[in-house]
């Protein structure tokens, strides 16, 4: 069933409906599966669109074929946290197959684990944001597969916030990290199995890689357009709306206010005990809120960041999806909470993702000129306009890796 917006702004349903690669494998493509030994890469959101996960529809399609589960971060079921909060390797009873994590002391799939098999499939749902660490987990298993002779199959899934609009800077080289591995912008509108392209020919991997595209995706498609159900790809990604969020409230990880951990809406809800909101609004553009409006909104994170205090901050609203450009709205919100709390407000310290020497907010904004230029107040407006250059660029470097019209 996909949503599609009237005139007026309403959404219609009609009784199409995206079909994810999982779906095309469950419809006949398992076959070309048939005699290899299988391994899968997943967690709690990799479900068809019966809501069936991918582990069941292959190991009912092709049983006893499934011969090891991978899990990125936050586990294969979800269930952990934070950052940098590692799970342990476990064992599937019903499968009876091992569970590797790739978010433990090893964030790669190591050669004992890729022996016991011939395919290593892919199915994990991004995010759209380059600051997401699903991407670096793909990396790392075509970087090992490659190594070990196997087969990589990538199930696609759409990209949330859709592929036609790009947003931010370009990560710089030099502050490649587990949560950015390329030089990506911070919204890059591309799906996995697109960057899965990309990877694999930046990084010269030579690895034998396939993707299982969509059928009924095109790059203009936001989430609410494909007819499936959103599950949480992770603990602080509960709706759609996060994802929409995600590319700029993201920054709050490297600073000292609250992104919202320890609320029911994470990344949509932040802010810190001395925020004065009224004097962030004021120091705010107007043009900063378009497609969004900021209600003022206190909480008490249960967990994470001040913790059991109260903090004054905003609720994002996202009003109007196709307008909204969440990394140019939460630069600017940091630049306001920068000016008007000198005294209060502080960049975190690392560690974070594992980088224990580089300011967090550089490895997240992937420019540390950037956080310079705001320090000095400069104007965001000129921020923008250098990458506005690197995206032109990008838009086009992009077109040879692209699946989706």
């Amino acid at each position: 069933m996909v949503l599609r917006k009237t005139s007026k702004g309403q959404w219609n349903q009609n009784m199409d409906y995206v079909q994810t690669g999982i779906d095309r494998i469950r419809e006949g493509l398992w076959k070309r599966l048939t005699g290899y030994r299988l391994g899968l890469l997943s967690n709690q959101a990799s479900l068809d669109s019966r809501l069936n996960t991918s582990g069941e529809v292959i190991s009912s399609l092709l049983p006893g074929q499934l011969k090891a589960l991978f899990g990125p971060q936050h586990g294969f079921s979800g269930e952990a946290q934070d950052n940098m909060v590692e799970t342990d390797h476990s064992y599937d009873k019903e499968l009876g197959i091992p569970v590797f994590s790739l978010y433990a002391d090893k964030r790669e799939p190591l050669p004992h684990m890729l022996e016991m098999i011939d395919v290593l499939i892919i199915d994990l749902q991004d995010v759209g944001t380059r600051v997401y660490t699903f991407s670096s987990t793909m990396l790392n298993c075509l970087k090992a597969a490659a190594k070990e002779g196997k087969k990589v199959l990538v199930l696609d899934r759409p990209n949330p916030l859709g592929g036609a609009v790009v947003e931010g800077n370009l990560l710089q080289p030099e502050l490649y990290s587990f949560v950015g591995p390329y030089s990506l912008p911070m919204r890059h509108g591309l799906t996995m199995g697109e960057m899965a392209r990309i990877f694999n020919d930046i990084f010269g991997l030579n690895c034998d890689l396939e993707i299982i595209t969509m059928n009924g995706w095109h790059r203009e498609m936001l989430w609410f357009e494909t007819g499936l159900r959103w599950i949480m790809p992770s603990p602080n990604m509960p709706f759609p709306q996060t994802a929409l969020v995600y590319p700029g409230q993201v920054i709050w990880e490297g600073t000292n206010l609250s992104e919202g951990r320890g609320t029911c809406r994470p990344f949509e809800i932040f802010g810190a005990p001395y925020l004065d909101t009224a004097a962030v609004k004021r120091a705010l553009d107007q043009e900063a809120t378009c497609g969004c409006q900021l209600q003022g909104f206190s909480f008490r994170p249960t967990y994470h960041k001040w913790q059991g205090e109260l903090c004054h901050g905003f609720m994002i609203h996202v009003l109007d999806p196709h307008v909204y450009r969440p990394y140019h709205t939460s630069i600017a919100l940091l630049k306001a909470a920068m000016e008007t709390h000198r005294g209060s407000f502080k960049w975190k310290n690392p560690p974070y993702e594992y980088e224990y020497k580089k300011k967090p907010i550089d490895l997240i904004m992937g420019n540390s000129s950037l956080r310079l230029e705001l320090e000095s107040g400069a104007r965001l407006s000129l921020l923008e306009e250098k990458w506005e250059r690197e995206l032109e660029y990008f838009v086009q470097w992009r077109k040879p890796y692209l699946l989706y019209s």
